[in-house]
C-alpha cells in the first residue's frame, strides 16, 4: 500500500499513517546466513596466515592416530602445540564442516582377518610385507609430519617409505601400487594395524583386487609388527635423536639418505651381519643360477637356519622380537 501512495506523500507519512515501521517498509532479504562471514585463514604465533585446509589437514592427522578419539576442546589444545592461534569455536566449527567431530565413526564393509601368529616365519623375499607410521617432529616448522614405511620382513629392505604431513587412504594404495609395479603384489601377506588409512574399503579393495592378502594385528600389540616396530627404533636411535629438522625439505632428504643406507650400506645382525640389500640380492642370484635344490631355494639360502632358532638381535630385541607367541583370540 505504501509503494502505491509513494508518489502522493512521503514515506515516512504514508508508513506512520498505514502503522508500518521505516525498517519493515526498507528490509530486503539477502541470501546467505546473516552476520559476519567466517574466516577462512588462521594465524600461526610466528606470524604466518595458513588457510583453513591446512588447518582441517592437522585435525585430520591428531585423529589418525589409533586410538585418538578426541572432542574439539583436545583438538584446540593440540593445535595450540602446533603453533596456531585459534578458539575451540572455530576448531568446533571447522570439525562440524568435515564431519570430525566425536561420534562420527569409520564404518568399514566387511569383516577383518586379524593376524593368527605374532612371530612370522617368511621363507623368501615378498612373502610377508609389514608397514606402519611413524610421527616425525620438525622442529623448523614446529609441527609432526607422519612416516609410512613399508618393511619387507625376511630380507627387513624397505620397499618404499613416504614422508607427508597428512597420510590419507590414497597414499597408502599409491604405496602399494609402486610395489606392485616394481615386485609384484600378487600372493604377499600384508600386514598392518588398525590405523583408519588401513582399515579404508578403498585400500582393502585394491589389495584384494591386486590379490594380496591383508592382516590386521589386534588392538595394542604392537609385538604383532614387532618388524616394522624393530625398523622404527633404529630410525628413532639413528635419526630422529641424533637430527634437528629446520624444514620439511629438510627432514625429508634426511630420511630419503637414511633408507638408501639402511638398505644398502647398514649390515642388519639378525640376517647375518649382512645388508637388507645383499639379503634381498642373494636370494635371487642363488634362485636364478640354480645353486640350490628346489628346497633349499623355498627355504631361502641353502642351509640357512630358520629365524625362531636364531637370537634375536640387538635391533629386534627392543620391539620384543624373540620366541614365536600365539596371538590372542
Amino acid at each position: 500500500m505504501v509503494k502505491q501512495f509513494e508518489d502522493k506523500a512521503s514515506i515516512s507519512k504514508l508508513c506512520k499513517w498505514a502503522s508500518l515501521p521505516q525498517s519493515v517498509f526498507y528490509y530486503r532479504p539477502q541470501d546467505g546466513k546473516r552476520g559476519v562471514k567466517p574466516s577462512t585463514h588462521t594465524v600461526m604465533k610466528d606470524g604466518r596466515v595458513i588457510p583453513n585446509e591446512k588447518v582441517v589437514e592437522d585435525i585430520k592427522g591428531a585423529l589418525d592416530r589409533e586410538f585418538c578419539c578426541y572432542g574439539y576442546h583436545n583438538i584446540t589444545d593440540d593445535l595450540h602445540d602446533l603453533g596456531y592461534i585459534i578458539n575451540h569455536k572455530k576448531v568446533y566449527r571447522l570439525m562440524d564442516e568435515n564431519k570430525l567431530l566425536l561420534g562420527k565413526t569409520i564404518r568399514t564393509q566387511g569383516r577383518r582377518e586379524f593376524v593368527k601368529h605374532r612371530k612370522i616365519e617368511a621363507t623368501r623375499p615378498l612373502e610377508c610385507i609389514c608397514l606402519d607410521i611413524k610421527y616425525v617432529w620438525v622442529q623448523g616448522e614446529r609441527k609432526n609430519y607422519y612416516l609410512l614405511t613399508v618393511l619387507d620382513v625376511f630380507t627387513r629392505k624397505a620397499l618404499q617409505q613416504l614422508l607427508k604431513s597428512s597420510i590419507q587412504k590414497m597414499d597408502v594404495i599409491d604405496l602399494f601400487r609402486r610395489i606392485d609395479v616394481e615386485h609384484g603384489i600378487k600372493g604377499v601377506t600384508v600386514r598392518n594395524d588398525n590405523g583408519s588409512q588401513f582399515i579404508a574399503n578403498d585400500v582393502k579393495q585394491f589389495l584384494k583386487t591386486a590379490e594380496a592378502r591383508q592382516e590386521f594385528t589386534h588392538i595394542a600389540t604392537p609385538e604383532e609388527n614387532a618388524y616394522i616396530e624393530a625398523f622404527h627404533s633404529i630410525v628413532e636411535r639413528e635419526v630422529i635423536q641424533r637430527f634437528e629438522f629446520s624444514s620439511y625439505y629438510d627432514a625429508k632428504k634426511t630420511f630419503e639418505a637414511h633408507c638408501k643406507w639402511y638398505n644398502y650400506t647398514r649390515k642388519h645382525g639378525q640376517l647375518g651381519r649382512i645388508t637388507p640389500h645383499q639379503k634381498w640380492e642373494g636370494y635371487f642370484n642363488k634362485k636364478n643360477d640354480n645353486l640350490a635344490t628346489p628346497d633349499e631355494a623355498e627355504a631361502g639360502h641353502a642351509g640357512e637356519q630358520p629365524v625362531r632358532n636364531n637370537p634375536a638381535n640387538e635391533d629386534d630385541r627392543a620391539a620384543g622380537i624373540g620366541k614365536p607367541v600365539p596371538a590372542p583370540l
